[in-house]
């Protein structure tokens, strides 16, 4: 069985995380999404609400893959987080270009510490490709639209926290 990881932020889970999301569940036979938490950070969402909120996004997106994905928290260096959870694949969404030469610098670095655990990168579907977890907690917090950006649970989710 083939596992891979995929790290992040997830505050809030988007479209473009849920697009690699349902692309790792091709290449792997298990995901292990892996949310980042920092002690000097205070997120929009807990962690049991981002973890709440992407097991229910993929189960609204792929049902029958719910039971291939764990939710885990990290808070040490990525490939550490990998090693531990037994995961062979690291996943890396890509947007750009710039996304590209960001996260080759990071594979290279992971392979120096970690060479058992490869880097895979998935690029974003064309829809998902403008969206930033950090764009969307702007564009909600101001009261815009982000329907067209996140999951439906994600944006009932985004539309409580920010009820005036």
């Amino acid at each position: 069985m083939t596992t891979a990881f995929y790290p992040g932020s997830f505050d809030p889970m988007t479209n473009g995380h849920l697009d690699v999301l349902v692309q790792a569940l091709q290449v792997a036979d298990h995901v292990i999404v892996a949310i980042g938490v920092h002690p000097g950070k205070t997120p929009l969402f807990s962690f049991e609400e981002r973890a709440e909120l992407i097991r229910a996004s993929l189960k609204d997106a792929l049902p029958e893959k719910t039971a291939s994905i764990d939710v885990v928290s990290f808070d040490r260096l990525v490939v550490d987080a990998a090693r531990a959870n037994g995961a062979k694949l690291l996943i890396r969404g890509l947007r750009d270009g710039t996304d590209l030469d960001y996260e080759m610098q990071m594979a290279g670095m992971n392979r120096q510490m970690a060479p058992d655990v490869q880097t895979v990168f998935l690029p974003a579907g064309t829809a998902s490709r403008p969206i930033t977890a950090t764009l969307v907690r702007q564009i909600a917090a101001m009261g815009g639209d982000v329907a067209a950006f996140v999951p439906p649970t994600v944006l009932a989710a985004l539309k409580s926290r920010f009820a005036r």
